[in-house]
């Protein structure tokens, strides 16, 4: 017998409806019609919870291979967990180039290092693209940590992506425009990204 249909066998032997079971699994009524009907399993905690409120062993609830599968799963999901939670840290960081002195500016002949708040005596197209480009990453960081459980298909698909053509962009911009203490700082985010992406 399938998961889906211990669950339900399970659930009416109690007598409860979807809904019931959901409350007091504290899950979503939609959390559980997706398990009942197939269509996925729930995560480990949630299958510990089915088992301790069913008196049940996981082992009576899956089979070998659905045990496998899920844990699988549960991997995957720490694996992007982790990730999001890296690529988040690292893009709210860009936020610090407001800040550090890691620019150079020609006063008077001489060169010196401020903040990008302080920068002065490069073009204002050059500064707004400055301004865009850290603020953009910053706040694609404070998304992606704020949305980390978010499962819309979208949002999960593309914001790998964002972040490193954001990130790609910065360290582009800041050779492009002789700026090598920002260029390698954002260099330094871009490559713990990289490093991350092979390691999964």
């Amino acid at each position: 017998m399938e998961f889906c249909e211990k669950l339900q066998q399970l659930r009416k032997n109690k007598g409860l409806t979807q809904e019931g079971l959901a409350e007091s699994l504290f899950v979503s009524r939609t959390a559980i019609s997706k398990w009942e009907s197939g269509r996925g399993y729930p995560n480990i905690d949630s299958l510990k919870e089915i088992a301790r409120f069913f008196s049940v062993s996981i082992d009576e609830l899956l089979s070998g291979t659905e045990l496998l599968t899920l844990a699988e799963e549960d991997v995957r999901q720490k694996e992007k967990g982790f990730r999001d939670l890296v690529f988040g840290m690292l893009d709210a960081c860009v936020a610090l180039l407001l800040f550090l002195p890691l620019f150079a500016q020609r006063l008077e002949g001489v060169i010196e290092e401020t903040s990008l708040l302080s920068l002065d005596g490069v073009s204002i197209y050059l500064k707004i693209a400055y301004y865009v480009l850290v603020v953009a990453t910053a706040v694609m960081g404070i998304l992606t940590l704020a949305l980390q459980n978010t499962q819309g298909a979208l949002w999960v698909k593309s914001k790998a992506k964002i972040s490193l053509v954001l990130g790609t962009a910065l360290v582009l911009l800041f050779i492009i425009s002789s700026q090598p203490y920002a260029s390698a700082f954002a260099f330094a985010l871009l490559a713990i990204k990289a490093l991350v992406l092979i390691k999964r």
